[in-house]
Order: structure tokens, then sequence, then C-alpha cells
């Protein structure tokens, strides 16, 4: 059954679990929450890196942990992608406890500015377009298989009718040595960390993911400009295992909602390619639900299968 969570709650130290190691987006959110947060608590927030498996080590521990309020989890988007592959031993919607969105950004669609296929790949239309002229000659890399930025491009694969050629890295960075070393032709990576190389024009910016343009690169068109309804979305968010209680669900939410109003919780969130998001546990609820579907329906398509 559920647990209760004391009237004095929080009574002891919260653990705050993310999926992946320092350093990344979703690092950066759960300590910029564990600060604030901890300071209005007047209690230790605690984060846990526990990186492994896509994230799934971490998820299982959450959905496994006694509901008492002193075990959460702070997701992004990628929690939804490895759920989609992997089938994990329990479901990723009921059986956890929603309790806020924190912040959705996206990612870019990047080339080559410069090097023989640069005319060819001089937008999103043109490398579609050659991609259809030569099924199968471009080569796009990804942080991994069944990662988010592998489901992004698949997505935009089955949109577009392209059929360019996989090549999975074990993160971002491999991968785009590669693509600066003319082996791959494109990628889709976060904002955050292909902007500068953008704008340094190291390598050009084609699309972003969001169903709108980023405000950090208005020149760049979303890619749902030239693939009507396509959206691939990064968002980083809170929640609990299954029977967390209310009242502890309720002030998790509001806390969250009251920090994205300050000015520099919306500087430190921009950096990491996020605008602050907040909403009901039922809004994250949906969104979890929606990726979920959204993402088997792209795995099932494209016939990826895990990797061990």
């Amino acid at each position: 059954g559920a647990a209760h969570a004391q009237a004095d709650y929080p009574a002891r130290p919260i653990r705050m679990l993310v999926p992946f190691p320092p350093g990344g987006l979703g690092d950066v959110v759960a300590r910029l929450l564990a600060q604030k947060i901890g300071d209005t608590l007047r209690q230790t927030i605690v984060v846990d890196n526990r990186g492994g498996s896509g994230g799934a080590i971490a998820a299982e521990t959450a959905v496994r942990a006694q509901p008492d309020g002193y075990t959460l989890i702070l997701v992004t988007a990628s929690y939804t992608a490895n759920v989609a592959l992997h089938q994990p031993p329990y479901h990723p919607v009921n059986d956890i406890t929603a309790v806020s969105l924190v912040g959705e950004g996206g990612n870019i669609a990047t080339v080559l500015p410069s090097g023989p296929l640069s005319s060819q790949l001089s937008s999103l239309k043109a490398l579609i377009a050659y991609d259809k002229a030569n099924p199968g000659k471009l080569y796009y890399g990804s942080s991994g298989t069944g990662s988010s930025t592998h489901l992004a491009t698949e997505l935009l694969q089955q949109m577009a009718g392209t059929r360019m050629t996989h090549v999975p890295y074990k993160g971002t960075i491999p991968a785009l040595n590669d693509v600066f070393g003319g082996q791959i032709h494109f990628i889709i990576g976060s904002l955050p960390a292909l902007i500068p190389q953008v704008k340094a024009n190291r390598l050009r910016g084609i699309g972003v993911t969001t169903a709108k343009r980023s405000a950090a690169l208005p020149d760049v068109p979303a890619i749902a400009e030239i693939i009507p309804g396509y959206e691939a979305v990064n968002w980083g968010a809170l929640w609990g295992p299954k029977g967390l209680p209310a009242n502890v669900v309720t002030l998790w939410n509001s806390e969250i909602n009251r920090i994205l109003l300050l000015q520099d919780v919306k500087e430190r969130l921009a950096a990491s390619g996020l605008e602050p998001a907040g909403g009901t546990p039922e809004r994250l609820r949906e969104i979890i639900q929606r990726d979920v579907a959204k993402w088997q329906a792209v795995v099932k398509a494209a016939g990826i299968k895990a990797v061990n």
C-alpha cells in the first residue's frame, strides 16, 4: 500500500536520483532543484548520480523505492526513449507518481558548412532531396542506439521518407568528432552543445526539433516548417515511486512552479537549453504517456533492436 508522509515532512535528507553522470542535462537541473528547494524546505537534498543502461538503473531504483517522499528522480526525455526500446520490468506510467515537468527544450539538426557535399546539404530540404536521389549514402550519427537523438532522427526519416544510414556512438562528442572529420554527414544534438559550433560556423544548423524556432538561433528553421507535424522535445521532469503521498506531490509541485518564476533559475535553465515549463502532475503524466507511445511506434516502424 501507499506510504503516508508525516506532517513534519521532510524530517531527514531526501535523495534525488539522476540517471546519468555529473555534468549532463539531468544532473544540472537536479542540482538546481536541490539547491533552491532544499533551502526552502531546510533539509538536505542529496543528488545521487546512478548512470548505466541508458538510465534504466536509476529509474528502476526509483520505482522500487519506498513511496514516502524521500526518494525522487529527475529524468529527461531519454526516459521515454529508453523504455520504448528496452521494455523494463515496470510500467513507465502506471508504476510512477508524476510530480512536475521542470523545463522543455529542443535539439538541432546539423551538417558541415563546407566540404564535398556542402552545397547538396545546404538545407534540410536539400538534404532530403539528396538522400532520396542517393538512398543509403548519407550517414548520420547518434549518441547510441535507442537514444533520444537516434529516435528523433528516425522519426524525421519516417516522416520525410529518407534512408540515411545510422552510425551509433557512445555519446554526442565522439559522433561530433566524426562529423568534423567527414566520416558522417548529419547529426541531431542538444542545442546547448551545438549552438557554439553553429555560431562559430563549424556546423550549419538546418533545423530545430521543437515545433517553433529557438530564440537562441532564430535564423534556423524548425523542422516542422519543412516536415509539418514533426516534433522531438527535450524535457526535464521529477517523479517518484507509485503511491507517493498527496502532500509530498503537492509540496514539490508547488515548489517547482514557484522557483521557475525566479530570474536566476530561468537563466540557468536557458544555459542548459531549456525554458521553464512546470504545470500540474497530470500534465507530466500525459507527456510521459504520449512520448512513450510515440517512441514505441518509431522503434517498431524502424525495426530498432536493443543492444546488450
